[in-house]
């Protein structure tokens, strides 16, 4: 599943689902696909965000061969959904997120 966040100020943002699910309870959101935020909510989304990445320890570096690739830490792959935050925060306007299927189609 990939999971696409959206709001007027900011383009479009898709992640996979378990990262989405993730990063949605860090904003003190129940991690349900499709949901929003309302302009009012969505700085105090944004402030639980950094905490809550700030709080996860680093995963410690592995070795891995030519052909591997390093993993992306949960706050690389968080940066995106934070900026957009931002945005909608400045732009006080709603984030919303829904789901799209595997194929892509609706």
């Amino acid at each position: 599943m990939l999971v696409t966040f959206s709001c007027p100020a900011h383009a479009d943002i898709t992640m996979f689902g378990d990262v989405a699910v993730r990063l949605l309870k860090m904003m003190g959101h129940s991690g349900t696909v499709p949901s929003a935020l309302l302009a009012a909510d969505v700085a105090a989304a944004a402030r639980r965000l950094r905490a809550g990445i700030a709080a996860v320890s680093p995963e410690p570096p592995r070795e891995t061969g030519q052909d591997e690739e390093s993993p992306v830490s949960l706050s690389h792959r968080a940066l995106p959904l934070v900026e957009l935050l931002n945005a909608a925060s400045k732009a006080e306007c709603d984030v919303m997120w829904d789901c799209s299927p595997p194929d892509g189609r609706f």
